[in-house]
């Protein structure tokens, strides 16, 4: 079962498909489905992806493919007129692939700074950051603007883009978003030592700080990193 914004924008994504050949913006589909921002478009792309209702593809901009569809729709016309089923329940049926539609960029949410060095707050906003498919897997994932040089000995440095995979749980000697005491934000190296938990830097001119567990939240772990040259 599909939530109804759900359902409206898989009808969405199949009738702009039928009509065009091309799947629609994150833009139109805010629009269409009258949402306040990209991040809420991303969230139902993301669900129907997991329910294996759509799936992006590869290699060409803007593509979506729609692989299951209600039974009582199979094109515009009957879309449009479809009647609601009772108690919100919608049927699905397996469709054959569309070929010649795909994308290799995705958007994803960019919440703000954070700190390469001294944590600094990682601050909350409604701007979107499109990526290349190719760096992200399954799962959610949101951008961080890398801020400092603590991270520079591993490849990472002040002005990038951190895509993180959102997560609360980590192993040691991963790269991760570390939320500690609950207002601040640190990109490091996760380490436990002694029951403590020790974020590392990777510079030398940098010192590793240690918390006890309670003081330290796993918010995601480094996946890619995207870099704007000038």
């Amino acid at each position: 079962m599909l939530t109804r914004k759900q359902h409206e924008l898989l009808i969405f994504i199949q009738q702009r498909l039928e009509d065009s050949g091309i799947s629609p913006s994150f833009e139109e589909m805010k629009e269409a489905l009258d949402l306040k921002s990209k991040s809420g478009v991303h969230r139902l792309i993301s669900a129907l992806e997991e329910r294996g209702f759509i799936r992006r593809l590869p290699n060409r901009a803007r593509a979506l493919e729609v692989i299951r569809q209600p039974d009582d729709v199979t094109g515009t016309a009957r879309a449009k007129s479809a009647p609601a089923k009772p108690d919100n329940v919608v049927e699905f049926k397996r469709l054959a692939p569309q070929p010649g539609v795909s994308s290799d960029v995705i958007e994803i949410p960019l919440h703000g700074r954070i700190a390469a060095g001294v944590p600094i707050e990682a601050l909350e906003d409604s701007r979107m950051l499109p990526v290349p498919a190719a760096l992200l897997g399954s799962g959610e994932y949101y951008a961080l603007e890398v801020s400092g040089d603590s991270m520079i000995e591993a490849g990472i440095f002040d002005g990038d883009y951190a895509l993180v995979r959102r997560t609360d749980t980590a192993r040691d000697g991963e790269i991760i978003v570390a939320l500690v005491r609950g207002e601040e934000a640190t990109l490091k190296y996760l380490r436990r030592v002694n029951g403590m938990v020790r974020l590392d830097p990777a510079n030398a001119s940098y010192e590793a700080q240690t918390y006890d567990p309670s003081e330290v939240q796993v918010q995601g772990r480094l996946a890619g990193l995207l870099r704007r040259y000038h």
